[in-house]
């Protein structure tokens, strides 16, 4: 390599296939390069830049995955405590109503059926207005 004076630029020699030199002399211009060597050394930073970024995406990838495992997890343990809270209620209404009403075994398993049947009707969206209309009927 022989160190010249123009920028603080090397000169060296380059080995390419005539069709890549050809798409050099073709391509530089449509990229407002004043030279064919201007063009090179733009893709030389170019695909640098692109195998930069490549560790980058490896190093940064694993991060996002545990940072949405994480957000997943906590939404998770919520949903959880939740649904603890929720059955706590449904089951001192359910105490409530057996309590309150004396009800024979198979009323009770046809109202079981009649309510997965709904549930499956309804996709689980159940609606309190909608009971006691049915209720009233």
């Amino acid at each position: 390599m022989v160190s010249i004076g123009f920028e603080n630029k090397t000169k060296f020699a380059l080995w390419v296939y005539p069709q890549t030199l050809k798409d050099v002399g073709t391509h530089y211009q449509y990229d407002n390069c004043k030279s064919q060597s201007e063009f090179i050394e733009k893709a030389i930073r170019f695909y640098i830049g692109y195998l930069d970024e490549e560790k980058s995406v490896n190093y940064i990838s694993p991060m996002i995955t545990e940072t949405v495992k994480a957000q997943i997890n906590g939404t998770e343990q919520r949903l959880a405590r939740l649904l603890f809270k929720v059955a706590v209620e449904l089951g001192k209404l359910t105490h409530l109503l057996a309590a309150a009403n004396d009800v024979d075994d198979e009323t009770l398993r046809q109202l079981h059926v009649m309510c997965i049947n709904e549930v499956r009707k309804i996709n689980g969206v159940i609606d309190c207005e909608d009971a006691v209309r049915y209720q009233k009927e």
